[in-house]
C-alpha cells in the first residue's frame, strides 16, 4: 500500500520551492528562511494540501501549470504556518523550535517578528497569482484572523482564571484546526470543486485537526516522558485546562483541580496529582472517546471524494490518530 510520503510531490520539489519564495538580499532572513528550509518538520499542513488535490483529481507530472499551482498552495499554507510559529516562539518564551534555537534567541525579537511579516508579506504574493485568487486570500485572511484570536483567548483565559468546554474547542480550533481545515480545503477552490466537496473537505481538515491537538493534549498529562520528548504537565504549569482537566472540573474533584490549575501546578506532585484523578474518573477514557469520535468525522467526511490511493492516505492521517491511543 502507498504511503503518504509516497502520494506527495518530493521534499526536494517543495523545499526548492519554499526556498525561491523566501529569498531576500537581507542575510539575516535569508538565514532565517534558510533555517526554515533545513529543519522540514512533518509537513503536516502541505502534505494535506497535496493529498486533498490529488483526491481532486490533479497530479504530479499531469498539467505543469495545474499542478505546479498545487505546489505554491502548499507553500503558502507552510508560510502561514511557519510566520505564526515565529511569533508563537517569541511569545512562549521558547527555547528552541524543530529541535534548533528559536530564531528570536539567535536573532534577537525585532528580526524574528520582521522575518514572520515577511513571510505573510511573500505569502500575499504568492496567492495574488493562483487562479482564484481573491477567494483563497479570504480564504486565508481569514484563517490567520482565527489563529490570532485563538492564541490571544488562551491568555486571556488564563487572566481571567476561566475553564469551559466551548473556550477550550475554540483555542485548539484556533492553535491548530484552522489551519488544517485550511489546507485541506483550499485545494478545492483552487482547483474548482463544487461547493459540497469544498465543506466536506473543510469538515475533514477541521475534524481531524482537533483530534490531533485533543491527542497532543492528552499526551501532555497522560504521556511518556521518554516516549514524547518533553515533560509531561507542561499546560497545567501554563494554567490551561485541557479536555481532560476539563472533565474533573464538572467532578467531585473540582475544587482541588481548580487550585492546581490556579496556582499553574506549582507544587510538587501536583502533576501526577490530577494525572491519577484523570485515570480514576475516566476523564482519560472520555478524552480518548472524543478524540476517537472526532477522527471518525473526519473520515466520513472523505465518502464524497472518489476511492483513490489520496484519499486513502488522508484517511489513514485521521486513522492514526485513533491507532495511538491504542
Amino acid at each position: 500500500m502507498t504511503g503518504v510520503a509516497d502520494l506527495c510531490v518530493p521534499d526536494v520539489t517543495f523545499d526548492a520551492r519554499l526556498r525561491e519564495v523566501l529569498r531576500s538580499d537581507v542575510e539575516f532572513i535569508e538565514l532565517i528562511g534558510d533555517d526554515l528550509v533545513a529543519a522540514g518538520g512533518k509537513r503536516v499542513r502541505p502534505t494535506l494540501v497535496l493529498l486533498a488535490a490529488q483526491a481532486l483529481g490533479a497530479r504530479p507530472g499531469g498539467a505543469a501549470a495545474r499542478w505546479s499551482d498545487v505546489v505554491d498552495l502548499g507553500v503558502g499554507v507552510e508560510l502561514l504556518h511557519s510566520a505564526s510559529l515565529l511569533h508563537d516562539d517569541l511569545i512562549d518564551d521558547a527555547d528552541t523550535r524543530r529541535g534548533q534555537q528559536a530564531a528570536f534567541r539567535r536573532f534577537g525579537n525585532v528580526v524574528s517578528v520582521m522575518s514572520g511579516d515577511f513571510m505573510l508579506s511573500r505569502l500575499l504574493v504568492l496567492l495574488s497569482g493562483l487562479p482564484g485568487g481573491p477567494a483563497l486570500t479570504r480564504m486565508f485572511g481569514q484563517t490567520a484572523s482565527v489563529i490570532c484570536e485563538g492564541e490571544v483567548l488562551q491568555f486571556q483565559l488564563a487572566a481571567y482564571q476561566e475553564y469551559e468546554l466551548r473556550h477550550y474547542l475554540q483555542v485548539i480550533h484556533g492553535k491548530t484546526a484552522a489551519l488544517t481545515e485550511l489546507a485541506a480545503s483550499a485545494p478545492a477552490v483552487l482547483l474548482g470543486a463544487p461547493a459540497h466537496v469544498q465543506e466536506a473537505l473543510a469538515t475533514f481538515g477541521r475534524e481531524y485537526g482537533m483530534a490531533f491537538q485533543m491527542q497532543d493534549d492528552l499526551l501532555d498529562l497522560s504521556g511518556d516522558e521518554a516516549l514524547i520528548g518533553k515533560p509531561v504537565g507542561g499546560d497545567l504549569r501554563e494554567g490551561k485546562a485541557t479536555l481532560p482537566v476539563l472533565a474533573l472540573l464538572d467532578g467531585p474533584h473540582a475544587d482541588e483541580v481548580r487550585a492546581i490549575v490556579e496556582r499553574r501546578a506549582a507544587q510538587p506532585g501536583d502533576v501526577e496529582r490530577v494525572r491519577t484523578l484523570a485515570v480514576q474518573s475516566g476523564a482519560l477514557e472520555r478524552t480518548r472517546d472524543e478524540i476517537r469520535r472526532r477522527a471518525r468525522l473526519a473520515i466520513r467526511a472523505l465518502d464524497v471524494l472518489p476511492a483513490s490511493e489520496a484519499r486513502e492516505a488522508l484517511s489513514r492521517l485521521a486513522q492514526r490518530e485513533i491507532d495511538r491511543l491504542n
